[in-house]
C-alpha cells in the first residue's frame, strides 16, 4: 500500500457480500446502513436496503471473518439503539438526528409555535444537492429540476449543548451493559441475546396509558 497508515474506511453497504467486496477491495472498515436515517428516503424512491439491526448483525459478521470492523451509521433513535447497534456487532456508530439538534450542529435555529428547532436535512435531500452533494448520487446535472432526492428536509427539536445529549447517550449504553453483564464492548458483542418483538411488545416498551408532563432529557416519541 502506498500510504499503509491511512485508515481506508467504505461504505455504505447493508449486506454480507458487499461487505466482503470492499474489504477484499482494500477497506479497513466498513460502514453500514442504506436508509435508516431519519431523514432518508432511499428505501422508498429506490427500492433498496435491508433492516438496519439484519444488516448491521449480517455485516459485523462478515466482517469479522476479515479480522476487520464496521460502523454502524443511521436509525439510531435512542441511546439503547447504540447498546443494539453494538450487540449486533457493530464497533462503533455514527449518529445523525440525535446530535442535529444540539447548539454545536451547524442548522439555523427556528422558532415554531413557542419552540426552538434547528434545521436538519438529509444529504441526499434537494437543498443539499443544490450545494453540492448530488455527485454523491451520481446526479451531475445542476438543474434542481432534474434532482431525484432520496432524502428531506425538517425542522429537530433544539437540545441545548452537546455535552448534555453525549452524556445520556453514554449513561444508556452504560445502563445497557449492566443489564446483559457485559463488562465491556467485546463481551457485549459476544454475548448479548436477541428476540423478536411484536407490535405489542414495542407499544409497552415505550411510556403509554398517560399524558408525560415534563420532558425527559434522554426521550422523546
Amino acid at each position: 500500500a502506498t500510504y499503509p497508515e491511512v485508515t481506508v474506511i467504505a461504505g455504505n453497504v447493508a449486506t454480507a457480500a458487499a461487505t466482503k467486496a470492499l474489504f477484499e477491495a482494500g477497506a479497513d472498515v466498513v460502514k453500514v446502513g442504506i436508509g435508516p436515517g431519519s431523514i432518508c428516503t432511499t428505501r422508498v424512491v429506490a427500492g433498496v436496503g435491508v433492516p438496519q439491526i439484519t444488516a448491521i448483525y449480517d455485516c459485523a459478521t462478515e466482517a469479522k471473518n476479515h479480522g476487520k470492523t464496521i460502523i454502524a451509521d443511521g436509525g439510531i433513535k435512542f441511546s439503547g439503539d447504540i447498546v443494539k447497534a453494538l450487540a449486533a456487532g457493530g464497533h462503533a456508530v455514527m449518529l445523525g438526528s440525535l446530535l442535529a439538534g444540539t447548539e454545536e450542529s451547524p442548522g439555523l435555529v427556528e422558532m415554531f409555535q413557542g419552540r426552538q428547532y434547528k434545521v436538519y436535512r438529509g444529504m441526499g435531500s434537494l437543498g443539499a444537492m443544490a450545494s453540492g452533494s448530488n455527485d454523491r448520487y451520481f446526479q451531475e446535472d445542476k438543474t434542481p429540476k432534474k434532482y431525484v432526492p432520496e432524502g428531506v428536509e425538517g425542522r429537530i427539536d433544539y437540545k441545548g449543548p452537546l455535552q448534555d445529549t453525549i452524556y445520556q447517550l453514554i449513561g444508556g449504553v452504560k445502563s445497557g451493559m449492566g443489564y446483559t453483564g457485559s463488562k465491556d464492548l467485546e463481551t457485549l458483542r459476544e454475548e448479548a441475546q436477541f428476540t423478536k418483538m411484536s407490535a405489542a411488545g414495542l407499544a409497552e416498551s415505550h411510556p403509554h396509558d398517560v399524558q408525560i408532563t415534563k420532558e425527559s432529557p434522554n426521550y422523546s416519541f
